[in-house]
């Protein structure tokens, strides 16, 4: 028997209302506004949360010596429309050269990585 049930996952970030919007884009759902807390929402009944962080620093990736601590993996059905849709929202590339593979590494506007993977 689990002793518990998944929540929330929270992210970090400086300004959650506009990370909220960036995954809101890319995931839909809805957006909740709170005073140094958002929640996103999502279809399906999940929450994605996001918490003011003073002093906040993106974690690095790839970095030997530090971990990037945790990362989303996004399915998507078409990688280039998904990768076109998430650069125009902010995100940066971090490792999408090798384009036969099912997978690729973006950060979003904060410095958190994720991944877009084919369903």
């Amino acid at each position: 028997m689990a002793l518990a049930k998944l929540g929330d996952v929270v992210l970090d970030c400086p300004d959650p209302s506009a990370l909220a919007g960036f995954y809101a884009e890319v995931l839909g759902g809805t957006v909740e506004q709170q005073e140094d807390w958002v929640d996103l929402k999502l279809p399906g009944g999940q929450t994605l949360a996001f918490q003011a962080a003073p002093g906040y620093v993106p974690p690095k990736w790839p970095a030997p010596d530090a971990s990037q601590q945790f990362h989303l993996d996004l399915t998507v059905d078409d990688l280039d429309a998904a990768e076109k849709g998430v650069l125009a929202l902010g995100a940066k590339p971090l490792d999408t050269e090798d384009r036969s593979r099912s997978f690729r590494v973006y950060a979003d506007p904060a410095g958190h990585p994720f991944c877009l993977c084919a369903s």
